[in-house]
C-alpha cells in the first residue's frame, strides 16, 4: 500500500490533537515528514513528540517537496484559505482545520475591525472568497479534507447510522460548544480569528447539525438546504469588574463571547446552536437530536466513563484531566481517549484512506462552505436584528 507523506503547518494546540490522531490511524502507512512553524522551538517539540523527521519555518518548502502528498493546516484561521489554495495549486491534497476562512480586515478598515466594519461587508467579502475557493478546488484533482472533528465523533457517527437506517425525520437539533476562554493568544482579535466564540467554537456544532441534516436528506431522498439564520451575540464579560473576572480567562477585544443561533431548514425543521467563552467546568460539546421516531443525545465531552474525586492534587500536576480544567479537586469527568471520542482519530483515518483510495471524505469543501456561510449570516443577523434568508425565493431580502 502507498505510504502517505504528510507535512504539517502549525505547532499549536491542534498540532497535538492531529499528532495523537495520526498515531492511531491503522491500515495506512503514514510518514510524518515536515512540520512548519515560525516558532522553531515549538515545532521541534511537536516533531519530537510525534515523530516528524524535520522542521522548518518556510511554508514554501512543503509546496516544493515532491515527496509530500498531504499538507495538514492547523494554523490560526486567517491563514487557512490562503495556505489551502496554495497547496491545492501545488498539487497537494489538503487537510484544513476549521473554520475554512473568515473576514480578517483590509487596508482601509478602521481598527479594531470587530468594532467598526459592518457585518454586511464581512458577509459579502467572505461569500465571494469561498465561492472562488470552491471553483478552484472543484477544478483540481486534489482532495480538500475539512477537519471538522464533530462529525467523526463515534457517537455522532452512530447517530448518523441510525438515521440512515430508520430514515428518521429530524425535527429539531440542539448543539453547543462552550469553554472557559481559549488557548490561543489571538482569540480575542477579529482580524486574527475572523470572529469570536461563534467563529472559533460555535462552528463545530453548526457543522454537526448541518451534516446530520444532509445524512437525513440522503437517506430519505430529499433535498434540504438552510432557509434562514437568526442570531443573537453579546459580550458577557464587559459588565464584570477585574475581581469578578478572576476565574475567567477569555479576553475579547473586539469579538463576541456569547452567541445563540437558530437555523431554519427548507423543510421547516430547526436547529439551535450556542457558544460561549465563559463557561466554567471544562469544555462542553454535544449535539441533541429530536426526530419523529426517537431521540439521540451525543455527549462528545465530557463523558462519564471515568469520574474522579480528590481532596488534594498531590502527584497530579502532570496528569491531564480535561481541556480548560486545571483544578482537579472534588468530582471531575475526565477526557478518556480524547482523540477518539472527539473525532480526531476518525477524521484522520478517513482522510488517509481517501488519499489512498482516491475518494471524497465525509467532511469536505461543501460542509466547510455551508458552515462559514451560516456563521457569517449569523453575524449579519445579530448586527442588524433580523432574520437572514439564504437561497430562497421570498419577499424577504435574498442573500
Amino acid at each position: 500500500m502507498k505510504t502517505v507523506t504528510v507535512g504539517l503547518v502549525g505547532a499549536g494546540y491542534a498540532a497535538h490533537l492531529h499528532g495523537r490522531g495520526y498515531s492511531k490511524v491503522h491500515g495506512v502507512a503514514i510518514r510524518l515528514k515536515t512540520i512548519v512553524d515560525l516558532d522553531v522551538e515549538r515545532a521541534q517539540e511537536i516533531a519530537d513528540a510525534y515523530g516528524f523527521e524535520k522542521i522548518t519555518a518556510d511554508f514554501n518548502e512543503l509546496l516544493l517537496d515532491e515527496e509530500i502528498d498531504v499538507i495538514d493546516i492547523v494554523t490560526p484561521p486567517n491563514l487557512h484559505l490562503s495556505f489551502a489554495l496554495q497547496a491545492i495549486k501545488a498539487g497537494k491534497h489538503v487537510i484544513c482545520e476549521k473554520p475554512l476562512t473568515g473576514y480578517f480586515g483590509d487596508a482601509v478598515d478602521e481598527r479594531p475591525i470587530g468594532h467598526h466594519v459592518p457585518r454586511a461587508k464581512m458577509f459579502e467579502t467572505v461569500m465571494k472568497e469561498i465561492e472562488e475557493a470552491k471553483k478552484i478546488i472543484a477544478s483540481s484533482d486534489r482532495l480538500f479534507m475539512y477537519a471538522e472533528n464533530y462529525i467523526y465523533s463515534p457517537n455522532v457517527l452512530k447517530a448518523a447510522e441510525i438515521i440512515q437506517n430508520k430514515k428518521s425525520k429530524l425535527l429539531f437539533l440542539k448543539g453547543e460548544e462552550s469553554v472557559r476562554g481559549s488557548s490561543s493568544a489571538v482569540a480575542g482579535m477579529w482580524e486574527k480569528t475572523g470572529g469570536g466564540a461563534l467563529m472559533r467554537i460555535g462552528c463545530h456544532p453548526i457543522s454537526g447539525v448541518l451534516w446530520l441534516k444532509q445524512v437525513e436528506a440522503e437517506a430519505r431522498g430529499e433535498e434540504i438546504t438552510v432557509e434562514s439564520v437568526h442570531a443573537d451575540t453579546g459580550n458577557l464579560i464587559a459588565s464584570l469588574t477585574e475581581y469578578d473576572k478572576r476565574h475567567l480567562t477569555g479576553n475579547p477585544i473586539d469579538v463576541e463571547d456569547f452567541a445563540n443561533v437558530t437555523i431554519t431548514f427548507s423543510d421547516q425543521t430547526k436547529a439551535v446552536v450556542m457558544a460561549s467563552d465563559h463557561v466554567l467546568g471544562g469544555t462542553k460539546n454535544y449535539i441533541e437530536i429530536y426526530a419523529n421516531d426517537g431521540v439521540m443525545h451525543c455527549n462528545i465531552t465530557p463523558t462519564d466513563n471515568l469520574r474522579t474525586y480528590f481532596l488534594d492534587q498531590n502527584g497530579l500536576e502532570n496528569v491531564y484531566f480535561s481541556e480548560m480544567m486545571e483544578e482537579k479537586l472534588g468530582w471531575n469527568n475526565l477526557f478518556v481517549a480524547e482523540e477518539i471520542s472527539r473525532g480526531y482519530t476518525g477524521e484522520l483515518q478517513d482522510f488517509m484512506e481517501c488519499v489512498v483510495e482516491n475518494r471524497q471524505p465525509l467532511s469536505g469543501i461543501d460542509l466547510a462552505y455551508e458552515t462559514i456561510k451560516v456563521v457569517y449570516a449569523a453575524y449579519l443577523s445579530a448586527s442588524e436584528g433580523r432574520k437572514v434568508f439564504l437561497n430562497v425565493n421570498k419577499e424577504h431580502e435574498k442573500l
